[in-house]
């Protein structure tokens, strides 16, 4: 979504990823608003240092809900969890994303991601329900292209099909959230900036990292495909990393031991198949509400 804090947006482009992980740090945090459809306390702000002036999201440990299948307080740790394995990857995935007090103590602060007024990147499409059966029906909007999702029944009464796009930055996500078991990747957690139009960023990542399989998604549209050679690649670095590297130690202090071993466990199960898993067996492997 767009905010009045464009120019904050702006300064963004000029800094290096090292200065804007400062800026979240250390920078003097003001919170100028409330996110009201997010089920935990979600605000919008802004961080500033040395002259510089970054809108972020912060998400206090102390407004987290607590839930019956996650330890109470540990949501913002697993956002920035997800964001440090993000940057493993080389996809950068999740904004940049760092623990810090605020006004109502520790809590994660992420960088904000300007999106056009329609937020529309033509990532997710509600399309007719033969469309993989008609090419004639989807010509405009290039139905090879799209893989579908569930069958949904549309205001009016009519059948349709949620698909979302075959794109490459798509597939990335998918294999990031098996990774880290993501249990809620809706489609507005897909974001589309104005900064970078061509990027594809993924956010709201609390409910990650369990050592019970949780993954639900609108992306299932890949299932059962091969992993490809360069997720393939990335995977097989994670499980070194998270062996013997600097990621293994960085978890270490954002997750139990248990989750930090059942994520790699789970990478490398994802190497073993060498696909993309799929909702087969899973009790709810759809997000509700998908959006």
């Amino acid at each position: 979504m767009s905010t009045p804090g464009a120019d904050a947006a702006a300064e963004q482009k000029d800094l290096d990823p090292a200065a804007v992980l400062e800026v979240l740090t250390a920078g003097e945090l003001t919170i100028t608003g409330r996110i009201t459809n997010a089920s935990n306390a979600t605000l919008y702000g802004s961080v500033a240092l040395n002259g510089v002036t970054l809108n972020c999201v912060h998400k206090p440990v102390a407004g987290e809900r607590p839930l019956w299948d996650f330890p109470n307080g540990t949501l913002a740790a697993r956002e920035v969890a997800a964001y440090e394995l993000s940057q493993a990857t080389g996809w950068r995935i999740v904004p940049p994303t760092v623990m810090r007090e605020g006004p109502w103590g520790p809590g994660m602060c992420q960088l904000w991601i300007d999106t056009p007024d329609e937020d529309d990147h033509d990532l997710l499409a509600l399309l007719p329900e033969d469309f993989d059966e008609d090419p004639a029906e989807t010509a405009e909007t290039a139905g090879s292209q799209w893989r579908p999702v569930l069958s949904v029944e549309l205001s009016d009464g009519r059948p349709a099909v949620l698909a979302h796009k075959a794109d490459e930055r798509l597939r990335r996500i998918a294999a990031f959230d098996a990774v880290v078991n993501n249990a809620d990747r809706k489609g507005g957690h897909l974001l589309v900036g104005t900064a970078e139009p061509d990027h594809v960023y993924g956010i709201d990542h609390g409910l990650t990292f369990n050592v019970d399989d949780k993954l639900r998604t609108l992306l299932w549209g890949f299932s059962g495909e091969p992993l490809g050679a360069e997720v393939r690649e990335v995977l097989a670095k994670l499980d070194r990393d998270l062996g013997s590297g600097e990621l293994g130690g960085r978890l270490a202090g954002l997750l139990d031991a248990e989750e930090v071993a059942a994520t790699r466990e789970r990478i490398r199960e994802l190497l073993d198949s060498d696909t993309i898993p799929g909702p087969e067996g899973r009790r709810r492997p759809v997000p509700w509400p998908p959006f």
